[in-house]
C-alpha cells in the first residue's frame, strides 16, 4: 500500500467495515451516534475502506462530525486502482468528491487483482485497535472476513445498533 499517512497510532485508530447493501435498520444519526461514541473514547483516526454501503455512509457520518468541531482524521483505504469503477455515476461522484475529503489516502496502486479487497481489510485491521462493523451475520464476504480477524486480533468490535 501506497500512502500519505504518518505513523499511525493504533490506539487511536479504529477501523469501519460492512455490508455494501443497507438494511431499512441502518439509521444516519445511529451511525454519527456511534462514531462520536468512539472518538469520545480516544479513537481520532478512522480507517474507511471507501465501499458503496456503510462504509461511505460512515465517511459522510464522520465529515459532519469534523464539521460540528471534533479534531477527526479520516483515511481513505483504497484496494486497487478503479475501485469506483462499476459504480453508479451517483455513486462514483460521491466516492470521487469524499476521496477529495480524506485527510489521507492509503492505496493499492495496482488495478483490480483476487484478493485486492482482503489485503485492505488486513492493512486495516494491522493498524487499529477497534473496528466499528455492520454485520448482519452473512456467512461469506469482506466483512466477515474482517469482523473474524478483528476476533483473532483481539481488537474490540462495535456492531451497529449494539450498545456497549
Amino acid at each position: 500500500m501506497v500512502s500519505n499517512l504518518p505513523p499511525l497510532l493504533k490506539n487511536k485508530t479504529c477501523a469501519i467495515t460492512g455490508h455494501r447493501i443497507l438494511l431499512d435498520d441502518i439509521k444516519y444519526q445511529k451511525v454519527k451516534a456511534d462514531l462520536l461514541e468512539i472518538y469520545n473514547k480516544g479513537y481520532s483516526v478512522f480507517l474507511v475502506g471507501m465501499a458503496i454501503g456503510f462504509d461511505l455512509l460512515c465517511f459522510e457520518a464522520l465529515q459532519d462530525l469534523k464539521a460540528d468541531g471534533n479534531d477527526i482524521k479520516v483515511c481513505a483505504v483504497i484496494p486497487c486502482e478503479g475501485q469506483e469503477k462499476y459504480y453508479s455515476s451517483e455513486e462514483k461522484e460521491k466516492y470521487l468528491r469524499f476521496l477529495s475529503l480524506a485527510d489521507y489516502v492509503a492505496k493499492e496502486e495496482r488495478t483490480y487483482f483476487r484478493g485486492c479487497m482482503l489485503k485492505r481489510n488486513d492493512y486495516m485491521l494491522d493498524n487499529c485497535s477497534y473496528l466499528y462493523a455492520y454485520f448482519k451475520g452473512s456467512e461469506k464476504g469482506g466483512t466477515l472476513y474482517t469482523v473474524n480477524g478483528a476476533k483473532k486480533r483481539n481488537i474490540t468490535v462495535l456492531y451497529y445498533g449494539e450498545q456497549e
